[in-house]
């Protein structure tokens, strides 16, 4: 079911997108050559804890896609790994693609944001060019979100701007509606049809979320954890992702990292 929210409701949603963002951007800061995965899960814990009203969305978090419920505070996705990375204990290495994905909620309502980075002075431009695609992808799909376009209209602007850097989409998992709830309809792909589907209404809260791998479309889950999605063919990946609202004056980013 698509809940669509009161213009109340979007500024209570606001403090958990904020937090989301302000973390992801902490974290990004932090990430260097050496930090250990787990330290990070650790730092989000605590700000967590420190925060009143504050839960983390995926400490047991047991949906149909993981393998057992998720014991951690963020998803961690290192280098082949793009989605779902389960933190465990490794040091960061120089030119290692990093992509953090966090969803917290505060007073009932949840913030979900992921951003990609290159940790180091060892930086492949190929991956910059990567993170940058999925960077474009979502500002062209955010673009999309404008009452009275199409839910299409959305999927299509991301797919356009993966297939015009030759980079394969894959359908799998893409965004999703938000609210009390991580995860709710509608599902927002990652390509599609533009003019189609759901008609973008105000009220209408998702998450846009392009993530892309640099030479398949292929994934599989990684058997140490359940959970970490890699690519096939062992080449990198990128992901990056809002939570958004829809008003009667466009779309507003709820989980802003400025």
């Amino acid at each position: 079911m698509i809940e669509l929210k009161t213009p109340a409701e979007i500024e209570a949603m606001k403090p958990a997108g904020r937090f989301v963002g302000g973390i992801l951007k902490e974290l990004k800061a932090m990430a260097k050559v050496g930090t250990n995965l787990l330290e990070i899960d650790e730092f989000v814990a605590k700000r967590i804890a420190d925060r009143k009203g504050a839960e983390s969305c995926y400490v047991d978090y047991a949906p149909d896609f993981g393998t057992g419920p998720f014991a951690h505070y963020i998803c961690i996705s290192v280098n082949d790994a793009v989605l779902h990375g389960v933190p465990y204990d490794y040091n960061l290495k120089d030119g290692d693609l990093v992509s953090l994905d966090l969803a917290i909620s505060v007073d009932g309502w949840v913030g979900d944001s992921a951003i990609s980075f290159v940790v180091g002075n060892k930086v492949d431009p190929e991956d910059l060019r990567l993170i940058k695609c999925t960077e474009d992808a979502l500002e062209a799909g955010i673009a999309q979100a404008q009452p009275g376009n199409r839910l299409g209209d959305v999927s299509s602007a991301i797919g356009d701007v993966a297939r015009s850097q030759g980079y394969p989409i894959n359908l799998e998992f893409g965004g999703h509606g938000v609210g009390h709830i991580m995860h709710g309809d509608p599902h927002v792909a990652n390509d599609g049809k533009a003019h189609h589907g759901y008609r973008l209404r105000p009220g209408l809260v998702i998450a846009i979320e392009p993530w892309f791998l640099k030479t398949t479309d292929e994934i599989y889950q990684d058997p140490k954890d359940g959970w970490t999605l890699r690519s096939a063919d062992g080449s990198r990946g990128a992901h990056t992702e809002h939570t958004i609202a829809i008003t009667g004056h466009g779309p507003v980013i709820l989980t802003t990292r400025d």
